[in-house]
């Protein structure tokens, strides 16, 4: 059958903005678009060591065979989750299928329906997607404007109050103050949930993530870390009270009605974990990379048309779907795979490109990339 008239029309509308997406072909590029900070999904040490820990441990099965609460809570499941409390320094952690399924279990269940969510306007698809599955009432502040926080959250007194943000946005690759949100969440005695998708692998001593870095992990109600960028793998895993556990494993839609993750996936996860604790190499050079290319954008004058971030992820406003969509290929024609970020995703207007930084980029790679992006600009 024939996809209907008005699905038609929308892609149509996508083809006329010059926002339509198609699946990239894979290339041998050098990467500036990849999650993979610390290339861990290209190490052939965790992928050789997952190995050895499946066939040691005889297990040999391909799939979970089901959901966790049926048939699909394996040993693996355990092991793995007892060693990532540990490391997170939690009480406990719980593993999801995808940073998406965590977020959307995670917000579809906790807030209740005469609680109150506020969420950074910025916040990722996933946990808004969440949140609308959830019965509570939610509001957006200004991104990382905490006094407009502050004036939502005076609005609702004797109420439970969700609030929620990013430790790194994928976009913009900033951060909130988060010392001072944890102290404004204390105040109002506010329940706080923190993603940490992209700071897992890039920020702490053994890439812990920002929070604990900060040591301020055990002052609030929820962390979401996520596999599929830092640590190179898949799943993620909401880390909290024994008590928070066990709530989710009762009610998180996205956790009860889906097959779990396979042994495979587990143990590549627990492996990874391990490599963090060794392989503090990589996360150094990704460090100094990040200043590299800050230092570098400074002294070629590229300085204004980035957001500011000392993080991994660096972009470089190009407003336009089709300007943007132009340089990025001129990149990639020169070599370098770097994608352009269109509205809808962002807001018209802020289109970007979006550079990931990672600890296998050279220096000479970074200065060259920034040198066309200067010719191509100016």
């Amino acid at each position: 059958m024939k996809l209907p008239q008005n699905l038609i029309q929308k892609l149509e509308i996508r083809k006329e903005n010059n926002s339509l997406r198609k699946l990239p072909s894979f290339n041998n590029l050098v990467d500036f678009s990849s999650n993979d900070y610390i290339g861990f999904s290209k190490s052939e040490s965790i992928f050789k060591q997952t190995h050895h820990y499946l066939i040691e441990n005889e297990i040999l099965q391909n799939g979970a065979t089901g959901s966790r609460l049926i048939s699909g809570n394996h040993d693996a499941y355990q092991n793995t989750e007892i060693f990532i409390a540990q490391f997170h320094d939690a009480e406990s952690a719980l593993i999801f299928n995808s940073g998406y399924d965590a977020n959307v279990g995670f917000f579809g269940a906790i807030p209740q329906r005469n609680d109150v969510i506020l969420y950074d306007e910025l916040s990722h698809a996933s946990i808004r997607d969440g949140i609308t599955m959830s019965n509570a009432k939610s509001y957006k502040f200004n991104h990382n404007d905490f006094e407009d926080l502050e004036r939502l959250i005076q609005k609702f007194p004797e109420t439970n109050i969700y609030i929620v943000t990013e430790t790194v946005f994928s976009m913009d690759g900033d951060s909130p103050n988060l010392e001072e949100l944890v102290l404004l969440s204390e105040k109002y005695n506010c329940y706080l949930i923190v993603d940490e998708a992209h700071t897992l692998g890039v920020f702490g001593d053994k890439g812990e993530g920002l929070m604990q870095y900060l040591n301020l992990h055990n002052r609030i109600f929820a962390r979401i870390m996520t596999f599929g960028k830092g640590l190179g793998c898949h799943g993620a895993a909401v880390l909290g009270s024994s008590d928070l556990k066990e709530y989710l494993v009762n009610f998180a839609r996205s956790f009860i009605y889906t097959t779990g993750l396979s042994p495979h996936s587990v143990i590549t996860i627990l492996t990874a974990y391990q490599h963090l604790e060794i392989e503090k190499a990589n996360i150094e050079k990704l460090r100094q990379n990040i200043v590299f290319f800050n230092q570098q954008k400074n002294l070629l004058g590229l300085k204004p048309m980035f957001v500011r971030s000392k993080s991994a992820i660096q972009s470089a406003i190009v407003p336009g779907n089709q300007n943007v969509k132009q340089l990025a290929q001129e990149l990639q024609d020169k070599g370098f795979d770097v994608k352009p970020i269109l509205s809808p995703t962002v807001p018209e207007g802020q289109e970007r490109l979006r550079f990931c930084i990672h600890s296998y980029n050279s220096e000479e790679e970074i200065n060259q990339i920034l040198e066309l992006l200067g010719n191509f600009v100016f």
